[in-house]
């Protein structure tokens, strides 16, 4: 296989994993406003603990996958196709969670009009903070896409080009895509007790998972972070963490 078809053949893998990505979003998405939403035969505290192990196996490939010293230890997968691989495993764990799922039930309120447009705007606030935060990202960046064609690791020029983000949400609080996670899932109007084990669960990894992406943001821009955490105290929560 010559130069260029390796290439093409880079990109075709790295494209393809972009799209698994999107695909695992939309699929969680219509999952979460439509079959969570759905009545569902009640599973007890058994189903609870599967789905917090789903949740669990997600997290640690997220988390730990994207630790330096792992990617290191992975010289088996070629390092143009290093990010793409970490998204095809991401969007097949992700896809899992909602296949997987045990369903819990139960419905802890219904909020009717008009009294749910408080949680419609608390909702959309959240997807608007979530894009917001997003906008200065690359998504093919983020999706191995641009890495399959460059020799330059992701990450490093990702950090070439677009420096550290202080600006917009970043101003408020240091994760504002974590933020806008949490409002537009804990927003809801009618939550049953599937929405607020997924909520619970998913908003707890991004808790637990912060510190160690902290200290990444620190090997990487060192003083500059340090200063910007200072200015910027919280974490998630305004006033909270």
């Amino acid at each position: 296989m010559n130069v260029s078809d390796r290439l093409t053949l880079l990109q075709l893998i790295a494209w393809a994993g972009g799209g698994a990505f999107v695909a695992s979003l939309a699929l969680c998405a219509w999952w979460y406003a439509v079959g969570l939403g759905s009545p569902l035969p009640g599973g007890g505290w058994t189903a609870v603990g599967a789905d917090a192990l789903l949740v669990t196996i997600f997290a640690c490939h997220h988390s730990v996958f994207a630790r330096d010293a792992v990617k290191r230890r992975l010289s088996i997968i070629p390092t143009p196709l290093m990010r793409s691989f970490y998204v095809w495993i991401a969007s097949a764990l992700f896809a899992a969670i909602v296949l997987l799922w045990r369903p819990i039930g139960g419905v802890l309120y219904e909020a009717p009009p008009p009294l749910s447009l408080p949680h419609a705007a608390v909702q959309l606030f959240g997807v608007w903070l979530i894009a917001r935060a997003a906008a200065g990202l690359d998504p093919l960046e983020l999706a191995g896409i641009r890495q399959a064609s460059h020799s330059v690791p992701a990450d490093e020029r990702l950090q070439q080009e677009e420096g550290l983000q202080v600006t917009g949400p970043y101003r408020w609080v240091r994760h504002p895509l974590y933020l806008g996670w949490m409002l537009a899932l804990f927003g809801t109007a009618h939550l049953t007790g599937d929405r607020l084990a997924f909520a619970v669960l998913t908003s707890f990894y991004l808790v637990v998972a912060v510190p160690w992406e902290e200290r990444s943001l620190r090997q990487s821009y060192g003083e500059e972070y340090d200063r910007y955490a200072a200015r910027v105290r919280w974490r998630i929560i305004p006033f909270v963490y």
